[in-house]
C-alpha cells in the first residue's frame, strides 16, 4: 500500500487523514505514570554536517584550527567559546571525539547515521526513532499520541518495521497539518465507524495484510483526534520566560516541544536544525547564527530535563551526517569529512562530563579507538535498557540485529 494511495483514499472521508500515514503508531501513556522511570530519547539532528572541529574538538594554534578559542566546562573537556551556556551543562553530556565513518555524501551519511546501516538497494532499514519506539512501546500501555515525533524536518523512515512506526511530523510550534476536523463529536464517530466497517470487511474478504495495516492506522488516527493528550503539542501554553530561554526560533521552540512530549511519555523525539553545509564563510555563520541558536536551545533543554528529574531516563543524542574538513578551503569554509569528527550523548544512564577518544593535532585522523554509527546507537540502546540481542526479521526474511551489531562505548556506561 503506497503512501499516495492511502492519502488519496482517506481524502474522500476527511482531510484529517492526510496526516495518518505519518502517524507512526499510536502508543498510549498516562502522563503522570510516564514520568516514573520510563525511558525516552531526544535526537538533535544537525542536517548538513556540522564542523565539529570548531565546536567540540578545537585545535587552537594548528593551521586547521580556525579562529575560535576553547573554554572550560563543567565536564572534563573544553568546547567552543561560542557555546558558554552548553559549557555549564557538560557534566551531563559527553563528547565522542573519535567518530570515524566512510559516508561523506549527504544522503548516504544521513541514512547511515540514522540507521547504523549503509544504504542497500535491496532493503530499507528502520531509523533510530522507529526502533526505539518499537522497543519501548510496552512501557506505554495507555498512551494515545504517537511514539515517534519529528519536529521541524523529516527523519528516517520505519523501513521493514512497517508504516505503523513512521515518524509523526509536526512544526516547531506543534502544529499538525490537516488535523482540524470542524465536526461535532457524534458526527466524527459515525463517520469513523462507517469507514472502519468498510475497511474491516475488505480486509476479511481479501485476507490482505496491507488492508489490515490500513485499518490499524484508521483506529490510531481516531485515537489521536479525540485524545486529551494532544495538549502536549501546545507549546504556546508555556510561559513567555520559558519560551525566551529556549529561543524564539524554530529550533528553540522545537526543543521546548521535545521536552513537553517526553514529559507526556513519547519515547522518541527528533528535533531538526539544518543549515550546516558550510562550504563558505563557516566561522562567520557559526559565530553569528548557528552556535548562539544551538547554545541557547540545547542548554535549556538539558537543564530543564535535569531539574524535572527526566534526564536520568532521557537520552540526548547530538549529531549530523558527518563532520567537516580540518583544512579551510579558499571560500573560508570547510568541506565534507567523515574520517574524524564528533558526536555528543548524555542522559539515560550514559555518563556525562567525558571526552571519549581523540584526534591528532590537526584533526585529520583519529588516534584512539574509532567509533561508528553502530557503536553510538548500541550505546544509546544500552542506556535505554534495550537489549542488544534484539533481532528483527526483514521483509526478505533476513535477520537484522539491532544497532547492526555495534559495540557499546564502554567509557560511557557503568
Amino acid at each position: 500500500m503506497s503512501r499516495r494511495h492511502f492519502m488519496n483514499h482517506m481524502a474522500g472521508s476527511s482531510a484529517a487523514f492526510s496526516a495518518a500515514m505519518t502517524l507512526g503508531g499510536a502508543i498510549q501513556a498516562n502522563a503522570e505514570e510516564m514520568r516514573k522511570s520510563h525511558k525516552s530519547a531526544i535526537m538533535l539532528w544537525m542536517g548538513g554536517g556540522p564542523p565539529t572541529i570548531d565546536i567540540w574538538d578545537l585545535k587552537p594554534g594548528a593551521p586547521t584550527g580556525g579562529p575560535f578559542r576553547p573554554i572550560s566546562t563543567t565536564g572534563d573537556m573544553q568546547i567552543c567559546e561560542h557555546m558558554p551556556m552548553v559549557a555549564k551543562q557538560m557534566h551531563n553530556l559527553s563528547v565522542v571525539r573519535s567518530m570515524s565513518t566512510r559516508e561523506a555524501d549527504h544522503n548516504r551519511g544521513r541514512y547511515y547515521m540514522h540507521t547504523g546501516f549503509v544504504p542497500n538497494p535491496n532493503i530499507e532499514h528502520p531509523g533510530y526513532g522507529s526502533v526505539v519506539a518499537h522497543e519501548l512501546i510496552s512501557q506505554r500501555p495507555q498512551l494515545e499520541i504517537p511514539p515517534f515525533v519529528t519536529i521541524g524536518g523529516a527523519s528516517s523512515g520505519p523501513g521493514f518495521l512497517g508504516m505503523a512506526w513512521s515518524p509523526f511530523a509536526v512544526t516547531s510550534n506543534g502544529r499538525i497539518r490537516n488535523l482540524s476536523m470542524n465536526l461535532e463529536d457524534g458526527r466524527l464517530r459515525r463517520r469513523m465507524a462507517a469507514l472502519q466497517e468498510i475497511e474491516s470487511g475488505f480486509a476479511t474478504r481479501t485476507n490482505d495484510n496491507p488492508a489490515t495495516e490500513h485499518g490499524k492506522v484508521l483506529k490510531k488516527t481516531f485515537d489521536l483526534l479525540t485524545s486529551s493528550q494532544m495538549e502536549a503539542f501546545r507549546v504556546e501554553k508555556e510561559d513567555e520566560k520559558t519560551k525566551e530561554r529556549y529561543g524564539n526560533d524554530g529550533f528553540g521552540q522545537g526543543c521546548l516541544l521535545a521536552r513537553r512530549l517526553v514529559e507526556a511519555g513519547v519515547p522518541f523525539v527528533e528535533v531538526d536544525l539544518g543549515g550546516w553545509d558550510l562550504h563558505n564563510n563557516t566561522h562567520q555563520t557559526l559565530s553569528t547564527t548557528k552556535l548562539p541558536q544551538l547554545d541557547r536551545a540545547m542548554s535549556a533543554l538539558v537543564e530543564d530535563l535535569e531539574q524535572r528529574g527526566l534526564l536520568q531516563d532521557t537520552a540526548i543524542i547530538w549529531m549530523g551526517e558527518f563532520g567537516r574538513t580540518p583544512r579551510i578551503n579558499q571560500n573560508a569554509g570547510r568541506d565534507h569529512w567523515a574520517r574524524a569528527w564528533s558526536c555528543v550523548v548524555g542522559g539515560a544512564g550514559i555518563k556525562g562530563g567525558l571526552a571519549v577518544g581523540q584526534t591528532n593535532g590537526d584533526g585529520t585522523e583519529v588516534e584512539s579507538e574509532p567509533f561508528r554509527s553502530e557503536d553510538l546507537m548500541a550505546t544509546v540502546c544500552e542506556g535505554l535498557g534495550i537489549s542488544l540481542e534484539t533481532t528483527f526479521m526483514s521483509k526478505n526474511r533476513r535477520p537484522m540485529k539491532i544497532a547492526n551489531g555495534g559495540k557499546v562505548i564502554s567509557e560511557l556506561v557503568a
